[in-house]
């Protein structure tokens, strides 16, 4: 199991909040601090531990290069929300602004980040595109030599570790209640709109919830008849021995992406590359993704029946409030890592890189990344139940996005002007009739 920081819960149990959110991961945590700043009333749960499933399993990047333009905005607000939130919270996220650099020799990937950068730069990001001379002068001598590249200085990385469980603790220190262990099973309404959540402890009264449940959302949703689209990728990340400084951030090359971490190791994975595990919720949204199974993404992903078929996040079975809960079935979910994936980033990574030549895995794990359609998150009211909002389907660019993410469902939630156009996040856009758009970056 993945260890993450230590988060103690609240004293006793609260029956009753101004809102209530669903999830202790990245986004959830960012959304209860974000809604405790404004003085809102607010119970942070989870049916396990804070940030132990994804939001504790990802690279630690922290990135606006690269996304799609839909995204660019949101990305852009969170690393600056990233920077502020140390002093803020007065806890260290092992957040900086080392850079991100990409390289490659495939002729579509650069064109695709030229025209990319020259978007980019219509919202205000400033993102450069390196010659073949300049990307050589920025990776580590001795290795192959590269066509192009793109660079961002101003992006950077924190440590999933310690993320989640740091925007707790301020969520906590201004007033917030903290629940773990604790899964919510399902919500109570009256008159019809949202009056609360069924918990495994009991009742807690409330006007509004928000869904962050991760790779959960979508079973949850199911439950309460919301068709929420979402497919769970397992991705495999791996940390290695402590090895030389020979990259300082983060760099993506041929077959791998990497981060210096502050502990002298590197994270390690193949970028892309994931498996999924077929149940009935992904078989239901399958004809959904059927563009992306046939693009570059659909080639680097594999499949397996999933086990259990009944119990899992994309399972369809059915529960009552009163009785145990799939969430209290599996309290974290740790799916196990593809090993063929661990060789591939290492082979990769010491042919890129020989001053890391000797560098050895010493942990692999996997996580499931809640992946939509069209790789772009839902942060959304429900139209059909009042005072319900979801904010999942990070498509695995959750970690980065957290902080802003946050802050808009706290707009949404206090009915807040928004800070930015929220219509590429609305679930109904898998509804109404709109073509779901090919995703343009990953």
């Amino acid at each position: 199991m993945l260890r993450v920081e230590e988060v103690y819960d609240t004293p006793g149990f609260v029956g009753e909040a101004d809102v209530v959110v669903i999830g202790a991961g990245i986004i959830g945590t960012s959304a209860a601090y974000e809604l405790a700043r404004r003085g809102v009333s607010v119970a942070l749960l989870d049916k396990g531990i804070v940030g132990a499933e994804q939001s504790g399993r990802n690279w630690g990047w922290v990135r606006q290069q690269n996304r799609d333009i839909f995204e660019l905005p949101l990305a852009m607000r969170s690393v600056r929300r990233w920077s502020e939130l140390r002093d803020e919270l007065q806890i260290d996220l092992g957040f900086r602004r080392d850079g991100i650099l990409y390289a490659s020799n495939d002729a579509k990937s650069i064109a695709r980040w030229e025209a990319w950068c020259k978007r980019a730069r219509d919202i205000g990001f400033i993102s450069h595109v390196l010659t073949s001379a300049e990307v050589n002068s920025r990776v580590p001598a001795g290795g192959p030599q590269y066509a192009g590249g793109v660079w961002s200085p101003d992006d950077g990385c924190a440590e999933p570790s310690r993320a989640a469980p740091a925007l707790a603790e301020g969520a906590k220190r201004r007033g917030a209640l903290l629940y773990q262990n604790c899964a919510v099973r399902g919500l109570e309404f009256s008159a019809g709109r949202v009056s609360g959540v069924w918990t495994e402890r009991g009742l807690i009264k409330a006007s509004t919830v928000v869904c962050a449940g991760g790779a959960w959302s979508s079973r949850f949703c199911n439950r309460h008849g919301i068709d929420l689209p979402a497919v769970n990728v397992v991705g495999t990340v791996m940390r290695t021995s402590v090895a030389p400084a020979a990259i300082n951030g983060c760099f993506s090359g041929p077959g791998f992406a990497l981060r210096r971490r502050l502990d002298g190791a590197y994270t390690l994975a193949v970028p892309g590359f994931g498996r999924i595990d077929l149940a009935p919720l992904g078989v239901k949204h399958a004809l959904r993704y059927y563009r992306n199974y046939r693009n570059d993404i659909g080639k680097k992903l594999k499949y397996r029946l999933s086990t259990p078929w009944f119990e899992g996040p994309e399972a369809r079975a059915s529960w009552q409030f009163d009785q145990v809960s799939p969430f209290e079935h599996c309290r974290v979910l740790d799916p196990r890592p593809d090993l063929e994936f661990v060789k591939a980033a290492l082979d990769n990574v010491k042919r890129a890189i020989p001053q890391l030549a000797d560098m050895q895995v010493v942990h692999a794990w996997a996580g499931a990344i809640d992946t939509t359609p069209d790789l772009i998150p839902i942060i959304s009211d429900v139209a059909q139940i009042r005072g319900f909002y979801v904010a999942t389907g990070f498509s695995g660019h959750g970690f980065a996005l957290g902080p802003a993410a946050g802050e808009l469902v706290a707009d949404m939630v206090t009915g807040a002007q928004p800070m930015m156009d929220i219509s590429p996040y609305r679930l109904g856009r898998f509804s109404d009739g709109t073509t779901v758009k090919v995703p343009e970056m990953m």
